[in-house]
């Protein structure tokens, strides 16, 4: 059972990492209609900023959970005004393409400074150690991993569903002529949403550097499996990323568990059934 246990806490903390980074490309395509390919190195420049704001400046990690998604956020906002803004209307396709390009380029030019193995990152002294829950052992930082990945998601859910500020989003992308005759400057205002959907996968980057280690690649080990999470939850569906990133997560793990063999493959399994039954997914539309 402890073994049982171990595997749903693996499973949960993956899960964590799912909804954050699912969570930033729902709201990319869901306000954008860009399908996102970079996130997942954007993910990983999220764990290096942290990785240089510690080794070069000597901030910590607290610090780098506000600095860091700030940071890249920026960049991707630079991304969108400089390149992304371009293929507005344009087929889906082409914004894959770019982004995927983008993603080739970071990764490149990381994994050439600073080559394929691991860089480590500490776990701030105030999250060391762990509880025992008598059932098993609780490490303090795998903990805060999975609460506060939830609390950043339902924030992000109810800041965009829920407030005026919301609304404005989803009818800038709806009708955008309509919202600009109320004196909404819509490019700047899906600029900002690009950067809020990165920044919350360079959120996810360090929280993951504690655990990972800080890696060129970490990013694409991930990037294919979250795009499942996204297709299952739904394309653009917020609320359908969150459950069906922190749900595949548990099942993942449980089927470490029970049948390790098929823990790679288990999310694509189930991508490929819900699109047979659902193909918008479980709560989103069709792209």
């Amino acid at each position: 059972m402890q073994a049982l246990y171990a595997q749903l806490l693996v499973g949960l903390i993956n899960g964590s990492f799912y909804a954050l980074l699912s969570l930033g490309l729902a709201v990319i395509f869901g306000m954008l209609n860009i399908i996102n390919f970079a996130h997942g190195a954007l993910y990983m420049m999220g764990a290096f900023c942290a990785y240089f704001l510690l080794d070069l400046a000597g901030i910590g990690y607290w610090w780098a959970l506000i600095i860091a998604p700030i940071a890249v956020g920026i960049f991707g906002m630079i991304l969108e005004r400089t390149l992304l803004q371009w293929l507005s209307g344009l087929d889906h396709l082409y914004g894959l393409l770019l982004t995927f390009g983008i993603a080739l380029i970071v990764q490149g030019i990381f994994q050439n400074y600073f080559g394929s193995s691991g860089l480590p990152y500490a776990i701030p002294d105030e999250l060391k150690g762990g509880m025992n829950l008598g059932f098993m052992f609780l490490p303090i930082y795998r903990g805060w991993v999975v609460v506060f990945s939830l609390v950043i998601c339902l924030i992000t859910w109810y800041l965009i569903e829920r407030t005026r500020l919301g609304a404005y989003l989803r009818a800038a992308t709806e009708n955008p002529t309509l919202v600009r005759a109320f004196g909404i400057n819509v490019p700047r205002m899906i600029t900002l949403t690009y950067g809020l959907g990165v920044g919350l996968a360079a959120l996810a980057g360090v929280l993951s550097a504690p655990i990972n280690q800080v890696r060129p690649l970490m990013g694409a080990d991930l990037i294919i499996v979250v795009f499942a999470v996204v297709v299952i939850g739904g394309m653009g569906s917020i609320m359908g990323s969150i459950i069906t990133g922190f749900a595949l997560g548990v099942i993942e793990g449980l089927t470490k568990y029970f049948y390790p063999e098929a823990s790679n493959t288990v999310v694509f399994v189930l991508m490929v059934l819900v699109l047979l039954v659902k193909p918008s997914g479980l709560t989103g539309r069709t792209i």
